[in-house]
């Protein structure tokens, strides 16, 4: 038998090698499904633990059906690349519920059986161009149970909030029951009757949180709040019984979240007040939860205001006279509204009138996070001293002095919280909170009222709301979020996948710098260059052209030369203002073209080395 030669060790070792990588490749096909490395730098695929959660909670299997339309997207790319990135979501959602929630991806092509189903469930399809395609971007959610959700377009400007919208969508399809919402109100806010005897549907905030939740109205003043209430809805609660407080107390420290609406100066508030007598206008109408605050390290003061400068709406006291802007009556943008949270993130605008600010005391144990604050141009001021100023918003710029700082008019307070009765004691009084709180406080009730974000009207019997301001989605989206369960609560806003060329800004705007000085500079010589030259060439009294001497004409040729000059100089700081990116681009495709080779090129002479140096130190 021929003995086997060097060659052919080379050969069997080669083709075992390839048995061994094509077993591998099988091996982990079936061992490592399902398994995911994230390295993206914001972990962008990887699931908050309030998401993972929620999945592993669920019972009855659930199915998500994304309706895309793919081939209508051929030509929007930008677009794909999203679609892409919500599909990986699903997938990684369905990927880790066990099975028990299942992804379905379905193409409404036009005029197919897909599309319909998508129309019937509501989904928006979009018009794409002359075309007469429609773009169908929806998800839909079913359970065992005939429930259904839908998000009727998945939006790329809200792409932060995609998880959170999926795991709230799921975990609304856990539940066969409307969560609970218990209002105690000082104010009417509900439905009542007014004094000529007409019904009166009341504010368009209650009557949106109704139709989507199980309000319960409690009367008086409650000593105890049901289990089974999900959230306790405080409005201008005014010198509340140490009983109801306690109540609202114990219903925190054993989970329940809390919506608390105070307010320094409630307008809202007409109890008391007579029309003809002035008096009654000085009848204080502020609402605070004291002791609650104060032991849980919540500063309120009930008897200051927050004007602000740069938030100022304008009012009309006088129909006769001019508006002028009330410092008091707040209009706040995107700029001032909290865009990390999902309970203010994507409000365009709120309006606020007379509110207070809240801090956080030094020895609170909670943590405070701004959902809407002030300018820094802003301070506070009595509350007497913006009633007088009622018939004349200016007098209240007299004076005033902006404190520097922002002011916060709502926040969210989360964390480890001890009971604002340590004396007391007895069966059932939990000291301490059974797990991190969550409350929502909002020092204005005026927010609430339609007159400062909704004309509601009836057309054909029906009511009409026409929305001029975000107040109302900031109430439902507040209530949405705190109902919820704690894994929702904690889901975390997504960051978005798109990622700036934060470098490149960098070195375009160091450019610009440098250089659009300078281009400004020839710019204007330029033009002083051009009107020389028009004075010298305009046509004599009649529009003939006029004799130039020769001193004349040797003036235009040196301007025309000096205008080819500074065009050259022109054009060559433009061109500088994109030089350095340039040579960024540049670096990179030399990193891409020859910097993995040549690193692999150099790995691969220290492996080759470091064999030689074994085998030299072997045969000495």
């Amino acid at each position: 038998m021929k003995p086997f030669t060097r060659r052919s060790t080379y050969l069997v070792a080669l083709a075992l090698l390839a048995l061994a990588f094509v077993a591998l490749v099988a091996i982990s096909t079936v061992a490592l499904r399902g398994a995911r490395i994230d390295l993206t730098d914001k972990q962008l695929y990887t699931l908050s633990e309030g998401t993972r959660n929620i999945l592993g909670k669920i019972e009855e299997p659930i199915t998500l059906k994304l309706y895309y339309s793919e081939h209508a997207t051929r030509d929007l790319q930008q677009f794909r690349v999203f679609a892409t990135r919500v599909r990986e979501l699903l997938e990684e959602i369905a990927a880790r519920s066990r099975g028990k929630v299942v992804l379905e991806v379905i193409d409404p092509e036009p005029f197919s059986e897909a599309e319909d189903q998508a129309a019937a469930y509501g989904l928006q399809g979009v018009p794409l161009g002359a075309s007469g395609d429609k773009l169908y971007f929806g998800l839909v959610g079913t359970n065992s149970t005939d429930g259904e959700t839908t998000m009727p377009f998945i939006q790329p400007d809200k792409e932060s909030f995609l998880e959170y919208d999926v795991a709230k969508l799921i975990s609304t399809l856990s539940v066969d029951t409307k969560p609970v919402v218990a209002l105690i109100s000082g104010l009417p806010t509900g439905p009542s009757m007014d004094p000529s005897g007409r019904q009166n549907p009341g504010w368009v905030v209650d009557r949106q949180i109704s139709e989507l939740f199980e309000l319960r109205r409690m009367q008086g003043a409650p000593t105890a709040i049901a289990d089974d209430v999900d959230l306790l809805m405080v409005v201008h609660p005014r010198q509340l019984p140490e009983d109801t407080l306690y109540a609202i107390d114990q219903f925190v420290m054993r989970g329940g979240r809390l919506l608390a609406f105070v307010d320094p100066d409630s307008e809202a508030d007409q109890s008391g007040v007579d029309p003809l007598d002035p008096l009654s206008l000085q009848v204080p109408r502020s609402s605070d939860l004291p002791e609650l605050f104060k032991a849980w390290g919540i500063d309120y003061d009930p008897t200051r205001l927050v004007l602000d400068e740069v938030h100022a709406l304008q009012v009309q006291p006088d129909p006769n006279g001019p508006p002028v802007r009330h410092l008091a009556v707040l209009g706040l943008g995107k700029t001032a509204l909290n865009q990390e949270d999902v309970v203010s993130a994507e409000l365009e605008n709120l309006n606020f009138s007379s509110a207070g600010s809240l801090k956080l005391a030094d020895a609170s144990s909670l943590v405070m996070e701004a959902l809407a604050q002030s300018s820094g141009a802003s301070g506070t001021a009595s509350v007497q001293r913006v009633r007088e100023a009622t018939a004349d918003p200016d007098q209240l710029r007299e004076g005033f002095q902006p404190g520097g700082q922002p002011l916060v008019l709502a926040a969210r307070f989360s964390g480890p919280l001890t009971s604002a009765f340590p004396g007391r004691s007895g069966e059932g009084h939990i000291a301490q909170a059974q797990q991190p709180v969550n409350l929502i406080v909002v020092a204005d009730t005026d927010v609430l009222t339609d007159r400062l974000w909704v004309q509601a009207r009836e057309f054909m019997g029906e009511p009409v709301y026409n929305p001029f301001a975000s107040n109302g989605d900031f109430v439902y989206n507040a209530v949405d979020n705190l109902v919820g369960n704690s894994d929702l609560i904690a889901v975390r806003t997504r960051a978005a996948a798109s990622r700036p060329f934060e470098r490149v800004t960098a070195l375009r705007r160091g450019a610009e710098e440098r250089y659009r000085a300078k281009e400004q500079e020839l710019q204007r010589q330029l033009d002083t260059l051009e009107q020389e030259l028009t004075r010298l060439q305009q046509p004599g009294p009649e529009g003939q052209a006029q004799a130039l001497s020769p001193q004349q004409q040797a003036e235009i040729l040196r301007f025309q030369d000096e205008k080819l000059r500074m065009r050259k100089e022109l054009r060559e700081v433009q061109h500088r203002l994109n030089a350095d990116i340039e040579a960024l681009g540049s670096r990179l495709k030399l990193i891409n073209i020859l910097g993995m080779p040549a690193l692999l090129v150099l790995l691969a002479l220290f492996v080759a080395w470091r064999r030689w140096s074994r085998r030299r130190a072997a045969e000495a």
